[in-house]
């Protein structure tokens, strides 16, 4: 394998000649559109497909995309990847969090251990944990049954397992397998633990403390917050706390905690949703066996993934479009807008999932690159977003790409018709009329009522929010993200950029400051 900068592969000088080629507006008037929409898609796992009839993209476009991905050596990588190689080259890590999902292949050893079987082994470990709570083999110092699960985390330990129980918390009731509730608590500010303690029975109440170092500053302080509150009400607190945490973590043998579930690092944070960060808490709420669906849904994406043909690949497809739009259309920014109120956090995890991944400025090599990589990543669910944020994306200046997600059926099956349509009918509606709206425009005497169209977007459509099809989406995105890297060549699992903050925050609560900074502290009153 080569490790260039994309500049460096005569492909992307190809991709670059077919800038603006495709007119959206008339490709997706008449006939035409209906013929694009039939032929540009893509199968994903848990049901899933991937539509990108609405990009500006064609025959033309598509093979200059396989030809860059052939040239980037896409599949090898990947497939580098997944064997345990050093893919990590900031923090010199292989990256294993595929691993969790059952991905098959040779034993991946590492430190003298086979880490697919380490994975499991803690998979197992986690469920076995929920049965007993569910069960009620382990319960309070009354010999009551824990209603609550409240996950204690931050960034990774926190966005995606979060946007992972919003998804299925309905599907779960609707389907008679909830089992627990589930609340978070991340933000250092106090107001943060203390809304959630006062909306709790925290003698009934399980905390998942989720830390891979064991020294995460907003995590631990938010433990003692929430050691204090159990304290005060006469509990113990070590009779109410599990951890999530490495084997070399100062909590991961302390009898501070019920149990402990071990990571590694290996799993970047924002990778970690499969791993124990979501699987202790996921399988709290609904049971291991739908955490297990879940892992099934990012299994089989994961294996699709490995297709060498762009056409066939929709993570890979969906990474070199982005590609396309971002280093030869020059678009900055890129919506992911869920038609589905279940994936309301979603995009907030995505935001974390592609920006702090790819929001680099230098090779993997540490060198400059000369090319915008990572885009701004934004969303909110539909139909909210319409009416906020959909202004600037039909008539501003910039041109922003939008990934749309739509399912056919609700997830709680509860529906009512009004005006000759159910609500999700008009759900759907919504959807369907803003990519034409979108792709096409509208010419109007009036400039402001005038769109001007050629507004490009894909929808990823399934037909419910299920665990296998969440657990594709998210494998789906996590995959993209991973092949945009690797064409960008950027080391897309560190985060040095998240430290430096962090480093100063000490200082300022040290007292060991001066200029600037200790203005601005004097201004806090710290």
């Amino acid at each position: 394998m080569e490790w260039k900068n994309m500049t460096e592969l005569s492909a992307f000088d190809a991709l670059k000649a077919l800038r603006n080629r495709v007119s959206l507006k008339d490709r997706m008037s008449g006939a035409e559109g209906a013929e694009r929409v039939e032929k540009y898609r893509a199968p994903m796992g848990g049901g899933l497909t991937y539509h990108y009839a609405a990009k500006q993209v064609d025959e033309a476009v598509l093979d200059a995309l396989q030809a860059l991905a052939d040239q980037a050596q896409l599949t090898e990588k990947y497939q580098a990847l997944l064997n345990g190689e050093v893919i990590n080259t900031g923090e010199k890590r292989r990256v294993l969090h595929q691993l969790t999902r059952g991905q098959q292949g040779a034993p991946v050893i590492a430190d003298g251990v086979d880490k697919r079987a380490f994975y499991v082994g803690e998979q197992q470990k986690a469920a076995k944990f929920a049965q007993d709570v569910h069960a009620g083999r382990i319960v309070n110092e009354q010999g009551e049954t824990f209603t609550t699960a409240v996950q204690i985390g931050i960034g990774g330990s926190d966005l995606g397992p979060r946007a992972m129980y919003l998804a299925l918390e309905g599907w779960a009731r609707a389907e008679g397998c909830f089992k627990m509730q589930a609340r978070f608590i991340s933000n250092v500010d106090p107001d943060d633990a203390a809304a959630v303690l006062g909306g709790i029975d925290v003698s009934r109440a399980l905390f998942v403390l989720v830390s891979k170092s064991g020294t995460t500053l907003e995590t631990l302080t938010n433990e003692a917050f929430v050691k204090d509150a159990l304290t005060r009400a006469g509990l113990d607190p070590a009779k109410h706390m599990v951890a999530v945490t490495s084997e070399t973590s100062p909590l991961a043998s302390s009898s501070d905690y019920l149990a402990a579930f071990f990571m590694d690092d290996y799993i970047g944070g924002r990778y970690s949703s499969t791993s124990c960060v979501g699987g202790v808490i996921l399988s709290l709420a609904f049971g291991p066996d739908v955490f297990a669906r879940f892992l099934n849904g990012a299994a089989e994406e994961d294996a699709l993934a490995r297709n060498a043909d762009v056409r066939k690949n929709a993570a890979m497809l969906d990474a070199l479009i982005g590609v396309y739009e971002r280093n030869v259309q020059g678009y900055p920014c890129t919506a992911v807008l869920p038609y589905s109120q279940a994936l309301s956090r979603f995009p907030a995890h995505l935001q974390q999932l592609d920006m702090e991944s790819n929001g680099k400025s230098v090779n993997r090599f540490g060198a400059p690159v000369d090319y915008p990589t990572g885009p701004v990543i934004f969303g909110e669910p539909g139909t909210n977003g319409q009416h906020s944020f959909y202004q600037l994306l039909h008539q501003g200046t910039d041109i922003v790409p939008m990934q749309f997600v739509g399912f056919r059926q609700n997830q709680l099956r509860t529906d009512v018709n009004i005006q000759g349509s159910t609500s999700q009918q008009k759900l759907c509606a919504n959807l369907a009329a803003q990519i034409m709206a979108f792709a096409c425009g509208k010419q109007d005497e009036n400039p402001n009522k005038s769109f001007a169209g050629g507004r490009p977007s894909s929808v990823i459509i399934g037909e419910r929010v299920t665990p296998e099809a969440l657990g594709a989406l998210l494998a789906h995105f996590e995959n993209k993200v991973m092949f945009q890297g690797f064409v960008w060549n950027l080391n897309s699992f560190d985060q040095e950029g998240v430290q430096l903050g962090k480093v100063l925050a000490k200082r300022v609560l040290a007292h060991d400051t001066d200029g600037a900074l200790k203005a601005f502290s004097d201004l806090m009153d710290i």
